[in-house]
């Protein structure tokens, strides 16, 4: 059988690749792809990295002198390969929608979260603290949300929105032409919404779009929920927006130096990130650990499809879903 080496493994990544796979010998690896690791795809024929992998030439040079013949990304998102390095040596995959209702859904649960006060109910309640001092919310029903990238999440999301009464603003450079949106500029998205959540890949466009002059254009007390990618957001302009209070509120599943501390266990390390540690301290802020994607529907499409587009090139010869070939 051929083998493939699944990167950065976690034990939910294995369910549903063991129950999907047929042609393969999955070699399953605990650390992440990088320099250091790269060698630990030897004899494979694919390699599967994840979101916060390492791709960069180095790697991309090492798997091709390993004999690696593609790149199969089991997330959407590939900000993180090294596409000039890649184009025309290795042919780089992923799977560009496995479950756009799962954080979609989890957006409006940082929001729903953020605003009523539920992680401070849940933990007072533990300690049989039943007074309501600090825990007031407002009606999302009427406030305006503003909707920045409207691909499938930002659809998706913008539905939801629509079904709390909220009115919609959005933004997206490609407009979706059979859609009833309300499209604005960036500007008068910023002005008129109480509440704004990023749903747009990173590029070099968006690097940063949540920066100390836009947030400056915003309204006072504005939420700002991330569940796209933490580069979008300069940390640090965050962090003087929560603490001003012109930011009420921050829902975020992403952070833009994430790649060190998330999707692992790093209670016991005394060697944390600064910016993140104070976001983490704030009591406006609910942070989570990239879990937004993790649904039992999600995990069984991310298998699906990697498993599909190996198949499609290494038995058919034939590429889908394409980053780079």
């Amino acid at each position: 059988m051929d083998r493939i080496a699944l990167f950065d493994t976690k034990p939910y990544d294995r369910v549903w690749f063991d129950k999907l796979n047929t042609h393969y010998k999955i070699k399953y690896l605990e650390p992440k792809l990088t320099e250091d690791t790269v060698s630990l795809a030897h004899g494979c024929r694919a390699v599967v990295p994840f979101v916060n992998d390492t791709l960069d030439k180095a790697v991309i040079d090492a798997l091709c002198d390993l004999g690696v013949e593609i790149i199969a990304m089991r997330c959407a998102g590939y900000n993180n390969v090294d596409q000039k390095a890649a184009a025309g040596r290795i042919p780089v995959v992923r799977v560009p929608g496995y479950s756009p209702y799962a954080v979609a859904e989890f957006t409006i649960g940082l929001l729903l979260m953020l605003n009523r006060k539920l992680h401070k109910a849940y933990f007072r309640t533990r300690d049989f603290n039943f007074s309501l001092s600090g825990l007031v919310g407002f009606d999302l029903h009427g406030k305006t949300v503003g909707v920045i990238g409207t691909g499938k999440i930002g659809q998706i999301f913008i539905q939801i929105c629509r079904g709390f009464g909220m009115e919609v603003l959005a933004y997206d450079p490609y407009p979706q032409k059979d859609k009833d949106y309300n499209y604005v500029s960036l500007e008068e998205l910023f002005a008129k919404s109480d509440i704004i959540s990023l749903h747009c890949p990173l590029t070099e466009d968006t690097r940063h779009i949540i920066n100390a002059d836009t947030i400056a254009q915003m309204r006072d007390g504005v939420i700002l929920l991330n569940t796209s990618r933490g580069m979008l957001v300069e940390s640090e302009a965050l962090l003087d927006g929560l603490k001003s209070g012109k930011i009420a509120g921050a829902g975020l599943d992403v952070y833009e130096e994430e790649t060190e501390f998330f999707f692992e266990d790093r209670s016991e390390t005394t060697k944390r990130d600064t910016l993140l540690s104070l976001l983490v301290s704030m009591p406006n802020v609910v942070l989570t650990s990239h879990q937004a994607f993790l649904t039992t529907q999600a995990l069984h499409n991310i298998a699906q499809v990697t498993l599909e587009n190996i198949d499609a090139y290494l038995h058919d010869g034939k590429l889908q879903n394409v980053v780079v070939q």
